[in-house]
């Protein structure tokens, strides 16, 4: 604005100057000429311009060069976030469409079995691996780290991930179906639902209970000897459903889940059983 004005007002001076360039140019008197001239001439040096420090072409290739590189990274970044927004705003619509029918959650039915070398010895395994018994005399596992010392229970041989459903028969006093990461300790508070790292709901022929983190949440009927469970790791839900006619909630879970999860069974008396559906 400033370079503006001052650039206007030599404009004007020059103006100014040059008319009256015009008008001594047509005198006559040769006095009157030689008087004015000097005040004229001195006019010629532009007081203004001159003091203006005009960029060199290379400065403005300079800052050119530097905000495109600006314009650039704002771009990448700006796509970066994009992406990122839209990747949750996927997650949020595939977690929300969680199926409402037997046939739906079938889709996701994943063929589960128990890992003998983390069933207690009190647990004998049969149907090819799908089902659990407790016993009354110890069965004859070999040692393993993996194997659970104080409470009877196992873990499944497959890791869960992503999308994934099975349902579970029970029978008996009193049986668990949980899942946990694969680290849960299996000596001291390793009980499915002592710890934060497996959930779990407890069933028995009067009432089912969830348990996590050592917290335990009533779950409200129906009862029946068929639990089906769901789970969306991606998503952090996990959901237990009374199975029978027709599919019935009985406890939702929604956390961060931070590793691969196994499903397990707690069979806590003589002559319970647990066994995984054939769902194919």
């Amino acid at each position: 604005r400033e370079l503006q004005e001052k650039l206007e007002q030599e404009i004007s001076e020059l103006k100014r100057r040059d008319a009256e360039l015009k008008l001594l140019s047509h005198t006559e008197d040769h006095n009157q000429f030689l008087h004015s001239y000097p005040s004229l001439s001195a006019l010629s040096e532009p007081t203004h311009s001159s003091s203006i420090n005009i960029r060199p072409l290379s400065y403005f290739e300079d800052v050119t060069a530097a905000l495109s590189a600006v314009r650039d990274k704002l771009q990448d970044v700006l796509r970066e976030e994009w992406t990122n927004v839209s990747s949750t705003e996927v997650d949020v619509l595939l977690s929300a469409a969680e199926p409402t029918t037997r046939a739906g959650f079938l889709q996701y039915s994943q063929e589960i079995k128990l890992d003998p070398n983390t069933a207690h010895t009190l647990l004998l395994l049969s149907e090819g691996g799908r089902k659990a018994t407790n016993m009354v005399q110890h069965q004859s596992y070999s040692r393993h780290l993996d194997r659970f010392t104080d409470c009877s229970q196992v873990l499944s041989r497959e890791s869960l991930t992503g999308r994934c459903y099975w349902e579970v028969e029970w029978r008996g006093g009193g049986v668990c179906v949980a899942v946990a990461y694969k680290n849960i300790s299996r000596a001291g508070g390793s009980g499915f639902g002592n710890n934060d790292k497996s959930w779990a709901l407890y069933c028995d022929k009067n009432s089912f209970t969830f348990r996590s983190n050592c917290i335990t949440t009533p779950v409200s009927d129906p009862l029946s000897s068929r639990v089906g469970v769901y789970l969306d790791h991606r998503a952090g839900v996990l959901s237990f459903y009374s199975v029978s006619e027709t599919m019935t909630l009985l406890h939702r879970v929604q956390t961060t889940f931070t590793q691969p999860l196994h499903a397990g069974f707690w069979l806590g008396y003589n002559g319970d059983t647990a066994e995984f559906s054939k769902l194919k």
